[in-house]
C-alpha cells in the first residue's frame, strides 16, 4: 500500500449476491453499489463463513473460520474473547467505530474491541436464539408464517433502524472530515436490510410489485432438488408452507427486491457523505453482506444452506491501490476482510487470522488459504461444510451424502455431480482437500458438545423449546416478540 488509509466497511444483512445490478440481475436496481463497483474490484465468488447471522459476524470480526473460534450458532455470540481486527486497531491507536448491527453477545463487561459502538444491535438478552441449540428431534419452529404474512409495502422497525444508521453514519463522517488526523480511522456501518420482514418502503415495493416478476429458480415442487440436509431445514423452518399461491411468492420477491433498493439508497447516502467530507481519496471502501438469502429458490427461504444464494455474498473493494473496473472470479471469504482492513490502515496483522488481503488478491496475488463455509445451527441435525476447490464446490454433510457442483459449467447449481461416476475422482479429491484442513466429524462433535453445555446452562431442552421462537432480533428500542 502506498500509504495508510481510512477504511469504510459497509455491510448489509442477508443480501443474495445475485440481487445486484452490477452482477447482471435482470430487474433489481442498485445504482449506488453499481457505481461503487465501477470504481474498484468486484469479486463474483465471495463467501460468508457461515450462512447465519451470529457465527458469520463472529468470523468476520476475528478473521478466522467458525471451527477455529467456536461461535457456532445464533445462541453463541461473539463476546470479545477471541482477538478481532477491532482490538488490533484500537491497540494501535486507531479509531474503530461501529454504527448499527453487530449481533455480538453484548453483555456488561464484554469488550468487542471497538472504540465506540453507536446504535448497536446485539443478540437478545445476551443469549440469542437458545431454541436453535436443540439439534436432535427438532420440532417445527413457530412463526414461519411471518415471511409470507409481512411481505408488502410500508415501514418496519428494521427500515426505521436502517434510516437511523444512515443518519448516524452521515453525521459521523461529516464531523470526522472536520478533524484531520494522521492516524487513519475505520468505520463499520452495518445495516439490516434486506433481512426479513419483507416489508419494503412503499415506493420501492410498488415499483417491483408492478412488474411481471418471475418465480424463483426451481420453485415448483415437481422440480425441486432434494437432499436430507435441506429437506430437514425446510421442514423445521417451514416458511414455504405459508406461501399459498404464486401471488404470495411474488409479493415476497417484491418485498425483498424493494429492501435491496432501499438498502442501496441508504448506502448511497453514506457514500455521498464520505465524498462531501473530502476523505474519499484517502479511504478504502468495502461492501459486503453477512450472508445471502435463498428467496424461494428450490422452495427454500431465509439462509442456512450451502447454495450460492445463501452462502454467497456480494464483495466490492474500492480505493487507492485497488484495480478499478475489475471483476474477478477468484474465490474469496469474509476471513479476508480482516487482513484487508488492517493492511489498508497500516495496522499490525491479526494473530492466527486465516485470511488474505483482498487488495493483493484483486491485484493478482495467488491464494494461499482455503475458502470454507460451515453450518452448525438452526434446523440441522448434523454439521455441513463447504469447500471451494478449484472449479468445484464440495459440500460435506456429516451422516448424509455430499454434494458436488462444477461452478464453471453450472453456476446455477442445477446438476449435483456427487453421484456421477465420471466425477468420482474429483469428489474424492475434494474430500481429501477438506479433510486436510479439518475433520468434519470432530468439528460436528465439538459444536454439539458446546451446544449441549449451553442448553444445560439455560435449563435444558424443554425449557428452550418452551421459550418460543424469535423470528428476528428486535431493533434497538423495540420489544422482542416470541411465537
Amino acid at each position: 500500500m502506498p500509504r495508510p488509509l481510512n477504511v469504510l466497511v459497509l455491510m448489509s444483512d442477508e443480501h443474495n449476491p445475485k440481487f445486484l445490478g452490477c452482477a447482471g440481475h435482470p430487474f433489481v436496481k442498485t445504482p449506488n453499489l453499481d457505481r461503487l463497483a465501477k470504481r474498484g474490484t468486484r469479486f463474483t465468488q465471495a463467501y460468508t463463513c457461515s450462512p447465519i447471522c451470529v457465527p458469520a459476524r463472529a468470523a468476520f470480526a476475528t478473521g478466522r473460520y467458525v471451527h477455529e473460534i467456536g461461535f457456532w450458532d445464533n445462541a453463541d455470540a461473539y463476546d470479545g474473547s477471541v482477538p478481532s481486527w477491532h482490538h488490533v486497531l484500537r491497540q494501535a491507536g486507531h479509531e474503530a467505530v461501529s454504527i448499527g448491527k453487530l449481533h455480538f453477545r453484548g453483555l456488561p463487561g464484554d469488550d468487542h474491541g471497538l472504540s465506540e459502538e453507536i446504535l448497536p444491535m446485539h443478540v437478545i438478552d445476551g443469549t440469542g436464539d437458545i431454541k436453535g441449540l436443540v439439534r436432535t428431534d427438532i420440532p417445527v419452529r413457530k412463526g414461519g408464517d411471518k415471511m409470507a404474512k409481512l411481505a408488502g409495502p410500508g415501514e418496519s422497525t428494521y427500515t426505521q433502524y436502517d434510516r437511523s444508521i444512515g443518519d448516524a453514519a452521515c453525521n459521523w463522517l461529516g464531523e470526522r472530515g472536520k478533524q484531520p488526523s494522521d492516524k487513519p480511522w475505520v468505520l463499520f456501518v452495518s445495516m439490516v436490510a434486506p433481512h426479513f420482514p419483507l416489508t419494503a418502503p412503499t415506493l420501492w415495493f410498488n415499483y417491483y410489485a408492478a412488474m411481471d416478476l418471475p418465480m424463483p429458480k426451481l420453485y415448483g415442487k415437481e422440480v425441486r432438488p432434494h437432499h436430507p440436509f435441506t429437506d430437514e431445514y425446510g421442514r423445521v423452518v417451514d416458511y414455504d408452507t405459508h406461501f399459498h399461491s404464486p401471488a404470495d411468492v411474488k409479493r415476497a420477491v417484491a418485498g425483498y427486491s424493494g429492501l435491496v433498493s432501499f438498502m442501496d439508497e441508504e448506502m448511497g447516502r453514506v457514500l455521498a457523505a464520505l465524498d462531501a467530507s473530502g476523505m474519499t481519496g484517502d479511504t478504502l471502501v468495502i461492501y459486503t453482506s453477512d450472508h445471502g438469502d435463498n428467496l424461494g429458490a428450490r422452495g427454500l427461504w431465509g439462509k442456512s444452506t450451502m447454495y450460492e444464494e445463501s452462502a454467497g455474498v456480494p464483495m466490492i473493494v474500492v480505493g487507492p491501490g485497488v484495480r478499478a473496473g475489475h471483476v474477478t472470479g477468484e474465490p474469496v471469504s469474509h476471513v479476508d476482510c480482516a487482513a484487508t482492513i488492517l493492511q489498508a490502515a497500516g495496522a499490525p496483522a491479526l494473530p492466527k487470522a486465516s485470511g488474505q488481503s483482498l487488495i493483493d488478491l484483486a491485484n493478482g496475488a495467488a491464494p494461499t488459504r482455503p475458502v470454507l463455509c460451515e453450518y452448525h445451527a438452526i434446523g440441522s441435525t448434523s454439521g455441513a461444510t463447504m469447500l471451494r476447490h478449484g472449479r468445484f464446490k464440495y459440500c460435506h454433510f456429516v451422516g448424509n451424502p455430499p454434494q458436488l457442483f462444477d461452478l464453471i459449467t453450472d453456476p446455477e447449481e442445477l446438476n449435483d455431480l456427487a453421484a456421477d461416476p465420471l466425477h468420482r475422482e474429483a469428489l474424492a479429491d475434494c474430500e481429501r482437500a477438506l479433510r486436510a484442513l479439518l475433520d468434519p466429524d470432530e468439528v460436528d462433535d465439538r459444536a454439539k458438545a458446546r451446544q449441549q453445555a449451553l442448553l444445560a446452562a439455560h435449563g435444558g431442552r424443554e425449557v428452550a423449546l418452551a421459550r418460543g421462537d424469535l423470528g428476528f432480533t428486535p431493533a434497538p428500542g423495540t420489544e422482542a416478540t416470541l411465537d
